[in-house]
This record gives C-alpha cells, sequence and structure tokens, in this order.
C-alpha cells in the first residue's frame, strides 16, 4: 500500500503553480501520484484533493464527498479521480457557502461559487468523461480545479469578514444547528 504523503501546507510554492497537464494516464509516474493521493485523501476528513496538495504539480483531482467531522451532511459518493478536469458554470449566478481546506488548516471562510456545472475529464482508463453536477459536489470540483490553477479558496473570499477560525465556525454551527431543532420542536 501507497504511503500517506504530507499535504503542502498555505506558503508552499508549489500551491501557487500552474500544475501541468497529464498527458499519459497509465504512465508509472501518474498511477504512482494517483495512489499516494488516493492513501493521502483516505487518511484524512478531506472531501477532496489535488495532486499540488500532495506537491505534485499535475492536474489530477480525486473528488471524494462522504459525511465527516469537517462536512456532516456532505452527500456520499465514490471517490472519483479526474484527470485534466476542466468546468464551466452552466448558471452564472453564484452562491457563498462554507469552505476549509486540508492546505490551510483550522481556517473556514464563504466563499462563492457557480450552483451547476458540466465537467470534463479523463477517467482512470483514459475515457473523456463529461458531468453536469450541482451543489455540494459542484463546489468540491471548482475548490480543487482552484489549485491546479495555483489557487486556494482564500483567494476567492470576497470580504475578509467571511474568513472564520475553525474553532468559531464550528460554534456558530452548533448554534445554527440549536436554531434551527428549536424552530422544528
Amino acid at each position: 500500500m501507497t504511503e500517506v504523503r504530507e499535504i503542502a501546507q498555505l506558503g508552499n510554492p508549489v500551491l501557487r503553480l500552474q500544475a501541468e497537464a497529464v498527458d499519459d494516464v497509465h504512465d508509472a509516474e501518474i498511477v504512482r501520484i494517483i495512489e499516494a493521493m488516493q492513501t493521502t485523501l483516505a487518511a484524512t476528513s478531506g472531501v477532496g484533493i489535488a495532486a499540488p496538495q500532495i506537491s505534485e504539480s499535475k492536474r489530477i483531482i480525486i473528488i471524494a464527498s462522504r459525511p465527516t467531522p469537517r462536512y456532516p451532511s456532505a452527500p456520499l459518493m465514490e471517490p472519483t479521480v479526474m484527470i485534466n478536469p476542466s468546468f464551466q458554470a452552466l448558471l452564472e449566478t453564484q452562491e457563498k457557502d462554507w469552505e476549509g481546506c486540508l492546505s490551510i488548516p483550522g481556517i473556514r471562510a464563504l466563499v462563492p461559487r457557480y450552483q451547476e456545472i458540466r465537467i470534463r475529464y479523463t477517467d482512470l482508463q483514459g475515457c473523456l468523461v463529461e458531468a453536469q453536477l450541482s451543489g455540494f459536489v459542484a463546489r468540491i470540483i471548482q475548490h480543487e480545479v482552484d489549485h491546479l490553477e495555483g489557487k486556494t479558496y482564500l483567494d476567492r473570499v470576497e470580504d475578509n469578514a467571511d474568513i472564520f477560525a475553525e474553532s468559531e465556525f464550528f460554534k456558530l454551527m452548533a448554534i445554527h444547528a440549536d436554531t434551527v431543532c428549536h424552530e422544528t420542536e
């Protein structure tokens, strides 16, 4: 089994590079990178990872939405490897919602993202895949594709007041959950 790799943290230059396209999905180095990404993501409570986050500047992401302590209401889906992904917004409107990042621990922020996108990527067999996605999974894809462009979610924040320490974020979510429970009683 591949070992868990260290997650590159904010300030590491690899997170600011434009990642290189993958020419051959069956190349031994690419297979090794994907295996390391899968092992590393599985060892976290994250819902996605990009190759630059394990210090590999390649255009590869894995989307693995699942309920975790960090994202308790995330929908469950099988981990999906996306090579050379790109997307286009299907609606121009964006919605702010909370995001965090394995490369920026301890911080959450409200980030505007497109709610409906069409994604194109190459799968592990080398086939081109197109899909229409919305909501949380569309948000994860946009977040991970940003990593391939040398951006983090903090680059998308519109107002610094939308950036919270994770401890304050969890307090806010507890208050919100308590309010929702009392409204339904």
